[in-house]
């Protein structure tokens, strides 16, 4: 199963200090993260937007755990620390952990999926295709289930709710016409398979539930 990392939350910057002469120095980077704003240190702030960095293997669904160490021991400005940091930052719900084909069940209960970006629609030659960019510019393009669910699913209680709800069209389907007869998981497997590059070009992010 290709276990993968993405960060959770939205960066809200840096917080500096009301001083003058002015320091230039951050008091601390803030996150919002569910109800909270979590304050991290530049440090921190660091390992959790290096999760970010390559969205190239995060189509592939090669970013995980050790992966990031590696990237970050490894750096022009090496990180020693990276293990621990990483570890405290999935604790604190910061960055995420999860088999793109495993059980997301418990994953997805656990958050929502909020839209960034533009929905840029599809094209003549990708009809099956939407895509979601920035500035009108595309940077993922999305089967339409995944649209849907990125375009829509925050209305709903968590991620899991938003699969269960997705699957169950009988409600939509007309006439003459057959459900599509997925289930929850086929769904929430889909969308598992975009979740990290969608969030690595900043198109979504995850966010914890309030419950």
């Amino acid at each position: 199963m290709p276990r993968v990392i993405v960060p959770a939350g939205l960066s809200m910057g840096p917080r500096y200090r009301y001083v003058r002469p002015p320091d230039p120095t951050p008091e601390c980077y803030e996150i919002h993260l569910g109800d909270d704003l979590v304050e991290l240190t530049e440090t921190e702030a660091a390992v959790w937007a290096a999760a970010f960095v390559d969205a190239e293997r995060h189509a592939k669904l090669d970013v995980n755990r050790e992966s990031l160490i590696r990237l970050l021991e490894t750096a022009p400005q090496p990180e020693p620390q990276a293990a621990e940091i990483i570890d405290n930052l999935i604790g604190r719900g910061l960055l995420v952990e999860f088999d793109t084909d495993g059980d997301l069940e418990p994953v997805f209960r656990r958050h929502k999926l909020l839209p960034l970006g533009e929905g840029l629609g599809s094209t003549p030659d990708e009809p099956h295709l939407h895509r979601i960019g920035h500035s009108g510019q595309p940077k993922v393009a999305v089967p339409v289930d995944v649209y849907g669910l990125w375009s829509f699913s925050y209305r709903d209680a968590d991620l899991w709710k938003a699969c269960v709800l997705y699957a169950d069209d009988t409600e939509n389907v007309e006439e003459g016409d057959e459900p599509m007869e997925q289930t929850p998981t086929q769904v929430a497997q889909d969308l598992a398979i975009y979740l990290p590059l969608l969030i690595a070009v900043s198109c979504a992010y995850l966010d914890p539930t309030s419950a």
